[in-house]
């Protein structure tokens, strides 16, 4: 039964209930970006622990399998062709570099292991087939494994499926309306398109945005809205705060303020109860204290490790620490496998 929770704060908390729904408007999802700071947590909490154990954390770790040389324009991007950043352009690694990389993740802890590739869109050729491949292996080590390989088809996406992939990685980045300012080699539609295609191949779906990008407030909230919206919630969204890089036309943008970042983490998760709401880019900005009320505001996923693709992330055993300080444990999956308190991420 669904239970609503009224009790304290503006009147936007009516709208709040401890299940999901889908019919929520921009306008609400604005409201609860603007309400007090600690009205705003206290309901995320209170949402979070119906739904979630509040002293697991689900972590991820992460490789870079195919580096730089992208031909989209996304403007935050060190790896398009479009920016000199400076990185160095790689071709597809090896599937023995991958499951070698794997085995590693899984001694260090890890359950869960994502694998991105720099490609505008997924191609039925030699480099899908080894990918396929890759996917196979590491499913075979009885690991969790995430893929975000750019755009794919149903077809593309059921190959992916049938290999042993669980889930499937494809952002959003910000609100449809803003979506053009950040990217112009493709559209958001295109961007959804993919997700369907995902969704119907069987996959579940890794989906959300990034802070940062010039968005306003309400590009925010569009954002989420677009996402609470769906007929079935993504089940893992990543919050983003923009790494600038020097190099990309954002690297001037202005830092995302933290409680601005936790405010859309709390939103997150009041919006989508039941999925995975994902501290990702963006946390070796935030202090210790800053990803503790991130954990109690809904946040209940974290990629571990010193790197994510190509930019910095907090160290393993700063991770490690601030976990146990704060009482926190790592999420043992519903496949049984019995998952440590830290997992280490390895980047290209």
């Amino acid at each position: 039964m669904e239970e609503s929770m009224q009790s304290s704060g503006p009147d936007i908390f009516r709208h709040v209930t401890t299940t999901p729904r889908h019919d929520w408007t921009v306008d609400q999802i604005r409201s609860l970006l603007e309400a007090p700071f600690l009205d705003l947590v206290f309901h995320a909490a209170r949402v979070h622990r119906a739904n979630h154990n509040p002293h697991e954390v689900q972590i991820c770790s992460l490789l870079s399998i195919k580096t730089g040389g992208c031909p989209e324009n996304c403007g935050y991007c060190s790896q398009s062709v479009h920016h000199k950043t400076g990185l160095q352009v790689e071709p597809l690694l090896q599937t023995e570099q991958v499951l070698s990389a794997a085995k590693k993740a899984k001694e260090a802890g890890a359950t869960r292991f994502c694998m991105g590739a720099a490609w505008r869109e997924v191609r039925d050729n030699r480099a899908f087939d080894r990918v396929l491949e890759m996917i196979r292996g590491v499913n075979a080590l009885g690991m969790e494994v995430c893929c975000t390989l750019g755009m794919v088809t149903e077809a593309q996406a059921r190959k992916l499926q049938e290999a042993g992939l669980y889930a499937y990685n494809h952002n959003i980045d910000t609100s449809p309306e803003y979506y053009e300012k950040v990217c112009s080699t493709r559209t958001i539609d295109d961007r959804l398109q993919t997700l369907e295609n995902v969704r119907n191949a069987g996959l579940t779906v890794c989906c959300g945005g990034i802070l940062g990008l010039g968005e306003n407030q309400t590009d925010r909230a569009a954002m989420l809205h677009t996402l609470a919206t769906l007929e079935t919630h993504p089940e893992s969204v990543p919050i983003n705060s923009l790494v600038r890089v020097e190099g990309t036309p954002m690297q001037e943008n202005e830092e995302v303020d933290p409680v601005d970042f936790i405010r859309m983490i709390a939103v997150a998760r009041i919006v989508m109860p039941k999925s995975m709401v994902r501290l990702a880019a963006g946390r070796l900005q935030l202090s210790n204290e800053a990803q503790a009320l991130a954990f109690l505001a809904g946040a209940n996923s974290i990629f571990a490790g010193d790197k994510l693709l190509t930019t910095p992330n907090p160290e393993f055993d700063t991770d490690l620490s601030l976990l146990h300080s704060l009482g926190l444990r790592g999420k043992t999956l519903e496949t049984g496998i019995e998952e440590p308190s830290i997992a280490v991420a390895y980047g290209s």
